[in-house]
């Protein structure tokens, strides 16, 4: 965990058609991040900068324009340097340029990282051969072909090896800064900004790009997309396989069989990892007994909830609200503009 009071340098290096959220998303949360300075303020934890190729600004793939805040040869040294993805990024002119500025400055940066097919930026470096990456599911089998001596993990939110991280896309970038901030200032620090964001829930790298309801939902039929939407929203309610497939209008035996072969879990485990889910992000809140937030979420009773979570995370519901959870301040309300 980082000491030192001085904010951390993050540059992002922007190019003509990046991917505008790859570049804003993890931005906001590196500048969302603050800290008590010892005397009763607030200071930022990160200094953020854009790094262009030239002073010009430059237009994403959205049309959305970034004016930088630096040049690739102006750029103070940074602690850490992120290559968003874009598909002005497999230009080879400008693939070439930021390769060879990137190998100039890997010595003098604690970290590099790239986000969902930033990866083409960092790959060609030839500074990821041998080591573990991931990106967008979209691109692993040409980003694969392209790289052939990196060792793609193609379902992984975000990966580490070494000095060197990779993500998937877009949303992903911002669990791959949230693990940076937490790398450097703590689980609360990044569970803090996680909220700050409004994001549902911080995930780990090792989670499946896909979510559970959005894989489901994106490879069942209309009838389960719309039972997993109901499922989701009602984590209270009755979950049986003859409840459930009264709603999908199948009988039971078939409502078991076609679900397995649509999701690849059983209608229990489906059921529990969503409910287990929704616990851990009620617990990371901070609001709520034990007791209450295993009702909330449709268990039983208590008992029933400790051992379900500890048998899936490996640590009780009390150690972990300990560890990642977040007590309301009473008597202080903050707001963004509050902190600046």
């Amino acid at each position: 965990m980082v000491l030192s009071m001085a904010p951390l340098r993050v540059g992002f290096i922007g190019y003509e058609q990046a991917n505008a959220l790859d570049l804003v998303g993890p931005a906001e949360a590196f500048a969302s991040a603050f800290r008590e300075n010892g005397k009763g303020k607030l200071e930022h934890c990160y200094e953020v900068f854009i790094i262009g190729l030239t002073k010009r600004s430059f237009v994403a793939e959205s049309g959305i324009v970034f004016q930088p805040t630096t040049t690739l040869e102006t750029a103070p040294k940074l602690d850490t340097l992120i290559i968003p993805g874009g598909c002005g990024l497999r230009r080879p002119q400008i693939n070439r340029r930021i390769v060879e500025w990137v190998l100039e400055r890997v010595k003098t940066t604690r970290r590099i990282a790239s986000v969902c097919t930033g990866i083409y930026g960092l790959a060609a470096t030839g500074l990821l051969d041998g080591r573990r990456a991931t990106t967008h599911w979209r691109f692993v089998a040409e980003v694969a072909r392209t790289f052939p001596k990196l060792k793609i993990a193609p379902n992984a939110l975000f990966v580490k090896d070494g000095a060197f991280y990779s993500s998937a896309g877009i949303t992903a970038g911002i669990d791959l800064a949230l693990a940076l901030i937490e790398e450097d200032f703590g689980s609360k620090m990044a569970l803090g900004v996680a909220r700050e964001m409004v994001v549902y829930l911080k995930r780990s790298g090792g989670q499946e790009q896909y979510s559970e309801p959005l894989q489901f939902q994106a490879t069942s039929s209309d009838r389960f997309a719309e039972l997993v939407a109901w499922m989701t929203n009602n984590p209270t309610g009755e979950m049986s396989v003859e409840s459930l497939a009264r709603r999908a209008s199948l009988s039971p035996r078939q409502f078991f069989r076609r679900f397995k072969e649509h999701f690849g879990s059983s209608p229990a485990m489906f059921v529990e990892t969503l409910r287990l889910n929704e616990a851990r992000r009620r617990l990371s809140a901070g609001e709520s007994s034990i007791e209450s937030v295993a009702e909330s979420v449709g268990f039983n009773g208590a008992d029933s909830f400790r051992r379900a979570f500890e048998r899936r995370f490996r640590v009780t519901p009390s150690k972990y609200r300990r560890s990642f959870g977040l007590p309301l301040q009473r008597g202080k309300t903050r707001t963004r503009n509050s902190r600046k």
